[in-house]
């Protein structure tokens, strides 16, 4: 079956909120049935089909797979958020939407059905529209934590991260929680799981990010895949998907 997925990476003005603008369009006139795994982003989805009306959907941080059908000739635009952009783009916490998602006003961002009719027009008018939003003063506290995780893949403890942004372990555990509906801790874990996904999708079955030893590697991709590294490898059918790690096709 044939996913068309293309992504686009933001400019640097907004790449501390952004991670990619992309597209997957289902070309078969079959569903398509996955499991998405986490990959530790905020997704903003816009989709129509033949049989489904343009929609919005908000998608928040998963801890979890997620059994999930794509509809055939289901195209979907989309935003990949990073987590700082829930507190200073979409100006409201996520933490009710873990492992959710909510359906938004059709016209939200004064988006429409037309918008899917040109991938490099939508990623245009999405800069636009999240520069208009970005006129509040940024904590440098919190994009310094940020870098610092994404530049370890989560391998950071959550003390080595506090002594380095002068920001005690309880006051971010308790932002995190609040903001996103998640510990520290668990959030680095699902970025070390992102970048071990590439990993094994290489034949790498052994751990390269920082996990205590083979069985710790073993247990966190059961947890956050829902099976075992060697059958995550063979991925039948690609039935494992990670939105962000998907390759343009």
């Amino acid at each position: 079956m044939a996913l068309l997925t293309k992504f686009v990476k933001p400019d640097a003005s907004i790449a501390d909120f952004v991670e990619s603008f992309w597209l997957l369009h289902n070309q078969s006139a079959q569903d398509k049935e996955v499991v998405i795994v986490p990959d530790g982003r905020i997704d903003l989805f816009l989709s129509k089909s033949a049989t489904e009306p343009f929609h919005i959907t908000l998608l928040g941080l998963e801890t979890e797979p997620t059994q999930a059908t794509i509809a055939p000739d289901l195209l979907t635009f989309a935003i990949s958020f990073k987590p700082l952009a829930s507190e200073y783009v979409l100006k409201h916490t996520v933490a009710h939407l873990l492992d959710s998602a909510s359906t938004l006003p059709s016209d939200f961002w004064d988006f429409n059905a037309n918008d899917l009719n040109d991938f490099t027009e939508f990623c245009e008018k999405a800069s636009n529209a999240i520069h208009t939003r970005l006129k509040e003063k940024i904590d440098e506290r919190k994009i310094k934590l940020f870098k610092l995780i994404y530049e370890s893949n989560g391998a950071m403890s959550v003390q080595e991260l506090s002594d380095n942004v002068y920001w005690t372990s309880r006051q971010i555990n308790r932002y995190f929680t609040q903001q996103y509906g998640l510990s520290l801790k668990a959030y680095c874990n699902i970025l070390r799981f992102r970048a071990a996904f590439k990993q094994i999708k290489e034949g790498k079955l052994f751990p390269e990010q920082n996990f205590a030893d083979q069985s710790h590697f073993i247990r966190e991709i059961k947890k956050l895949s829902g099976v075992a590294p060697k059958e995550f490898l063979r991925n039948k059918n690609d039935r494992f998907i990670q939105l962000s790690t998907l390759p343009e096709q």
